[in-house]
């Protein structure tokens, strides 16, 4: 937030809604619920949003919903009314993949986080918590699931601060911990050693073998490498006798 901090500040007038193209109309709606004359610009890359004149950037907010897009610190810098990022995970999983690291983790606990974007990733401070329980043996797809549901909770309870008010939103006395994951440590997971013990290997096909992080399990034998390939979901065909309606089957 370099021109908030420093010489003349601009009037807060533009939300920059960095976000899957699923959400976009959603969120811009909810912003301007809020505020109707909030400019909301939504640049899909890196690139475009790099391209955004200072001037409109000295004006402007992020707001970051659980992009893949990593905002850069020249940007950052530029902003006059910060970026705040919505991250689908607790503030003991940052980094990437949070819901796969933490099947392979068996975590009873999870959660999503709202902070503020900083130069490295999910490090700056936090402005907003929601946990939840974890069900046994939850997996990747039923945590993400979850997750999406308190991320959309987190950013509708923030929404009219972020689309109203010039101030920075207040700080949580909660600090970010356990290890930052990332691309690197999920392609070592999948790097499936020929003398794994069977829980590991559990653990690992659990986190990473349904191919949603883009990196499949895999062992290399004698020179030659196998891929995990996970089964396909069971489809139940309809039964060949329906029972009648109004009567009881017996065995």
């Amino acid at each position: 937030m370099g021109l908030a901090a420093g010489g003349p500040q601009l009037v807060f007038d533009t939300v920059i809604l960095l976000t899957e193209m699923a959400e976009r109309d959603a969120l811009t709606g909810l912003f301007r619920e809020h505020n109707p004359r909030l400019s909301i610009l939504t640049p899909a890359t890196k690139a475009e949003l790099a391209a955004l004149p200072p001037g409109v950037l000295a004006r402007a907010r992020i707001v970051g919903f659980l992009t893949p897009v990593v905002v850069p610190p020249a940007v950052l810098d530029a902003l006059g009314y910060g970026a705040y990022n919505f991250h689908p995970g607790p503030p003991n999983y940052p980094g990437w993949l949070p819901s796969h690291f933490a099947v392979y983790d068996r975590a009873p606990l999870f959660g999503v986080t709202a902070h503020v974007m900083a130069a490295q990733v999910d490090s700056g401070p936090i402005v907003g918590v929601e946990l939840f329980g974890l069900p046994p043996g939850a997996g990747v797809e039923e945590i993400d699931r979850l997750a999406f549901i308190q991320c959309v909770r987190l950013v509708w309870r923030l929404a009219p601060a972020l689309a109203r008010e010039a101030a920075p939103l207040p700080h949580l006395p909660v600090q970010w911990s356990g290890r930052r994951s990332t691309k690197a440590m999920a392609r070592a997971a999948c790097d499936i050693p020929a003398d794994i013990g069977k829980d590991e290997l559990e653990r690992r096909l659990a986190a990473f073998g349904a191919g949603h992080s883009g990196a499949a399990p895999a062992v290399t034998l004698h020179g030659h490498r196998f891929i995990h390939v996970p089964p396909a979901p069971a489809v139940e065909g309809p039964a060949l006798v329906p029972e009648a309606q109004g009567e009881k089957q017996v065995a």
